[in-house]
């Protein structure tokens, strides 16, 4: 079965909030389908989104603030990190990286998150709380060695 992504799954993906997202709904760029009272959205729905021009340079623009924002931060409490992956991948691939960071997530309270897919490569960021972001990593390449 397809996976269908909600509003939050896609705000995690491009840094874009709910708000953002209801307007895009609103104006017919992104589509889904509301199944009891939550939007859901295939990756076909997905895949027609991130191919829209405005979409991609903002959801550009949201990856490059994660990493300033980063860099801009003085005075952290605990250690901190930023974490870029390149991963080549088809399509399908893709997807199922973007699956799994959105599902891990919910484990990470002080980490954020973006990823894109473009020309055959997917750019996955993290940035928060060193520990958190080395277990997400961890994970991630477990998972492709176990495949």
């Amino acid at each position: 079965m397809e996976k269908k992504y909600n509003l939050n799954d896609l705000a995690l993906m491009t840094g874009f909030t709910t708000r953002t997202l209801r307007n895009y709904l609103l104006g017919g760029i992104l589509k889904g389908e509301k199944i009891d009272g939550v939007w859901r959205f295939s990756e076909e729905d997905l895949d027609a989104f991130f191919k829209e021009p405005f979409v991609k340079e903002g959801i550009r623009i949201k990856r490059s603030g994660v990493v300033f924002d980063f860099l801009a931060a003085k005075g952290a409490k605990t250690a901190r990190t930023c974490a870029i992956l390149d991963v080549p991948a088809d399509l399908k691939e893709g997807r199922a990286i973007s699956t799994f960071f959105c599902d891990k997530m919910n484990d990470a309270s002080d980490v954020v998150f973006t990823f894109d897919w473009d020309k055959g490569v997917c750019r996955v960021i993290l940035a928060g709380d060193a520990e958190q972001v080395a277990k997400l990593v961890r994970a991630f390449n477990e998972r492709k060695t176990g495949d």
